[in-house]
């Protein structure tokens, strides 16, 4: 059955228009992006002040609902997290392992095709982050389960690659071949450089060979300076993407303007790397038996080290706000930039064809409603 949602403004995932309605089908899908003065196929529910817009795509989540990804996760976990991050807005996520065990990488990777078969709604494939680093900029990852990557690994990824709608996966120069990137290219891995201090040319060298992205910029990696730009260097002037983690904590916001100035617009992308705790009132959980706590908007381990972020994506959107970043943009950095960078061309986007995952956002950016596959969630919690 027809169904048509009418709002105030509506963000197609490039530009905004006022007074317009979205049309979706009985299969879940969008039918069409009707502009104001055009005739409806059905009478529409008004939706009033407010932004419609596509539902948000994240590549980075470690995991929410009180569930982290691991050694034991396996499909329904995955479904798990992914209702828990739609219930937040974000409707496609990449459910992200970090550094762990060959056998754990396995496991998740098993868990991530039975997902993909069985069609987990919001599942858009995996994130290894890790376990291919530098173990200088480990950042909370276990640095005794960071190795070189081997022609085992390099087997696994490019075969896991081939059964999964996308595979991210985050490496360090340091720690793989040039040749390694450039078969993981091949086999269709999307190569994002991270925890690393490798220099600006080890990371050109490697975007040359197929790397396309940096991992949470500016964070576990080398810092800018005068003659040694380094993977931040890289990052800002060179065509590679970039995510990066907007909630102030993570990012100092002159940064994040830096960021925002540098990088052309389709190149820079939001993410939460949220962990266990999302959605949910947890004060703390536990990431290869260490203790991460809970405060202030912030996941640290006891020793104070960041371990993922507090923050869900319209709240990043939010911070952006407070920045002065326009709608259009920081929009586009939470749904149709990550989704292309992914290959999901069904998704970020409000056009017809494309899967009808919606999300109501307030002028200043707070969820009111989100739709996953055409169906209304229950309204989020304030």
């Amino acid at each position: 059955m027809m169904q048509v949602l009418k709002a105030a403004r509506v963000f197609d995932g490039t530009r905004m228009h006022e007074n317009a309605a979205v049309s979706l089908s009985g299969d879940g899908r969008i039918a069409d992006l009707h502009f104001d003065g055009d005739s409806l196929p059905a009478q529409p529910q008004d939706l009033g002040a407010g932004i419609l817009a596509p539902g948000l795509v994240d590549l980075q989540v470690n995991g929410g609902g009180g569930v982290m990804v691991g050694a034991d996760t396996d499909a329904a976990q995955l479904a798990h997290i992914c209702a828990a991050h739609a219930r937040l807005g974000a409707c496609a996520i990449l459910p992200t392992l970090i550094t762990d065990t060959p056998l754990a990488t396995q496991r998740v990777i098993a868990a991530g095709i039975a997902a993909a078969r069985d069609s987990v709604a919001g599942f858009a494939g995996l994130h290894l982050e890790g376990p291919h680093l530098d173990p200088v900029r480990k950042g909370a990852h276990d640095a005794a389960l960071i190795r070189p990557m081997s022609d085992d690994d390099l087997a696994l990824i490019c075969d896991a690659a081939r059964m999964l709608p996308a595979l991210m996966v985050t490496l360090a120069p340091e720690a793989v071949t040039l040749p390694q990137i450039a078969a993981l290219a091949r086999a269709g891995v999307i190569v994002s450089l991270g925890h690393s201090g490798c220099s600006s040319a080890a990371a050109r060298a490697a975007h040359g060979a197929g790397a396309v992205c940096v991992t949470h910029l500016y964070n576990a990696m080398g810092a800018l300076q005068n003659r040694a730009p380094g993977l931040v260097g890289a990052a800002l002037t060179s065509p590679l993407a970039a995510g990066i983690i907007a909630d102030g904590v993570h990012v100092a916001p002159e940064c994040l303007q830096v960021a925002l100035q540098m990088k052309a617009q389709d190149d820079l992308f939001i993410v939460s790397d949220s962990m266990a705790v999302a959605g949910t009132n947890l004060h703390e959980f536990t990431l290869g038996g260490r203790r991460i706590l809970r405060a202030d908007g912030r996941l640290t381990l006891e020793d104070g080290t960041l371990a993922g972020a507090d923050i869900s994506l319209p709240q990043s959107l939010a911070c952006l706000a407070r920045l002065g970043v326009n709608a259009e943009r920081a929009l586009a950095m939470a749904s149709r930039i990550p989704a292309d960078m992914i290959g999901a061309q069904d998704r970020g986007r409000i056009a017809p064809g494309a899967r009808g995952d919606l999300v109501l956002l307030s002028d200043d950016m707070h969820l009111r409603a989100v739709w996953l596959a055409g169906q209304k969630l229950p309204d989020p919690e304030h």
